[in-house]
């Protein structure tokens, strides 16, 4: 995902024993109390927009918060809150992702395929949470403890089931929340899209292995990632066992009219605002305990088979190996951007993905591989082309939430991702990055202690 300004522009191991399992949930406007409920965060504030009412109203979502806050008022202890709001949040993913594969009633005259609903619900619930009021003692810890169970579960991060044994190849793709919605709530996410469209489906490779597929959404919040929710919800499924993932793909938005394949993450956050209107500006964080390579590199590589990728007819939209990134050379002080990658010993600014979210999911992601020490397992980041709507229908103030071309680019979209993915499961399993390698090279990493 690359941050859009005015018109869309590109943008030893050490394992520690265990990995938390808090999540961050965004920073409410007011501090929050006991049982007294607390203020709306700045991405519930946009839920009163005329946007965001119409995608909800015109995809059936526009229920979800409602029927959610009167649950709440029935539920009468902690517990039952806990297992009221986890199902909940699981119910509205599986709600979302059947409507993007055609299953359930449509729910209006929206495309199916859109990733809009989802987030807009989610905020709907998110702040139903925040401001509801039980008549037991609710701590502002077990609030967001609440908060982050609905984060995980309506985000498909806690339901990722991959099938055992080896006659199945095992992916895991991610997606993100439509972003920049201060300039343009109508944005929807072609990355989140074709999460929605994949999650739980099957794709096949070229030798004729089939590959099944889990999704995950993320949110576009610094704090989220800093608190660990990339690592939480990946770990489970990088550690090696009869459940252990094959391939993953990160995906995200990215430059018009392209494809990226990014070869190198950065480990610098650029600062651009996120959904919550917070910036970061510094060396991205690795959250205690979790596994990882010590001391932080800089930089972390792409494990895809990118020039498969790159070369192969996948659809309409060219894929490009993206290598440039923006370092400070050994020994400089300025930043200097390389078309072919860092050099050594340089502190980085930007990878190819950018300085922003996308750049550091991908990092995460990667560095999680190398310290559970699959130096062979494919993985990696995909940038898909900015989602446009159609001509004449560029204008937030007078645009409509949906058009013909704006539909037809997210479907193509998704289409050649699926294509990608099944692609690269081909070419980076079957023949480079399979599972016997990979123990061979875990046997020979245990070796060296």
């Amino acid at each position: 995902m690359t941050h859009i300004a005015t018109k869309p522009v590109a943008f030893g191991l050490a394992l520690a024993a265990a990995l938390p399992l808090s999540l961050s949930t965004p920073s409410p406007a007011a501090a929050a109390g006991t049982s007294g409920g607390t203020a709306e965060t700045v991405e519930e504030g946009r839920l009163s927009q005329a946007a965001p009412r119409e995608i909800l109203r015109r995809s059936g979502f526009d229920s979800w918060a409602r029927e959610f806050g009167r649950g709440l008022a029935q539920v009468t202890s902690y517990p039952e809150a806990a297992r009221y709001v986890e199902g909940q949040g699981r119910a509205l993913w599986r709600r979302a992702v059947d409507r993007a594969q055609g299953r359930g009633p449509d729910g209006g005259d929206l495309s199916r395929d859109d990733d809009r609903p989802l987030y807009w619900a989610r905020l709907g619930m998110t702040k139903e949470l925040r401001q509801w009021r039980p008549d037991f003692r609710l701590t502002a810890d077990r609030r967001n403890s609440l908060l982050g169970k609905l984060e995980r579960g309506s985000r498909g991060q806690d339901s990722i089931e991959l099938p055992a044994g080896k006659r199945m190849l095992r992916i895991v793709v991610t997606g993100f929340d439509p972003f920049q919605l201060d300039a343009d709530p109508r944005r929807s996410n072609p990355s989140g899209a074709a999460a929605l469209a994949l999650d739980g489906t099957t794709v096949r490779t070229a030798s004729g292995r089939t590959a099944r597929i889990e999704a995950a959404v993320f949110p576009v919040r610094w704090a989220d990632f800093a608190g660990g929710t990339v690592e939480h919800t990946l770990l489970p499924h990088l550690l090696r066992g009869p459940r252990q993932v094959d391939l993953f793909t990160t995906i995200s938005q990215g430059r018009p009219g392209q494809f990226d394949v990014e070869r190198t993450n950065g480990a610098w956050r650029g600062g651009y605002p996120d959904n919550a209107r917070e910036s970061r500006t510094e060396t991205v964080p690795v959250p205690a305990g979790v596994p990882t390579v010590t001391p932080q590199p800089q930089w972390t590589t792409t494990t895809l088979p990118y020039a498969r990728i790159t070369a192969a007819p996948t659809g309409p939209y060219p894929v490009v190996d993206h290598t440039t990134v923006t370092e400070i050379p050994a020994g400089g002080t300025e930043p200097v951007e390389r078309a072919d990658g860092p050099t050594p010993g340089s502190t980085a600014r930007a990878g190819g993905g950018g300085d922003y979210l996308s750049n550091e999911i991908a990092y995460r992601a990667t560095l999680l591989r190398d310290a559970v020490r699959r130096p062979s397992l494919p993985g990696g980041h995909l940038h898909t082309p900015v989602l446009e709507f159609g001509p004449g229908n560029t204008d937030p103030k007078d645009g409509r939430i949906t058009d013909p071309v704006f539909v037809a680019n997210r479907t193509a979209i998704t289409k050649q991702v699926r294509t990608i993915v099944a692609l690269a499961a081909g070419e980076g399993v079957d023949k480079h990055g399979d599972r016997a390698s990979d123990t061979a090279s875990d046997k020979e990493s245990d070796k060296d202690g």
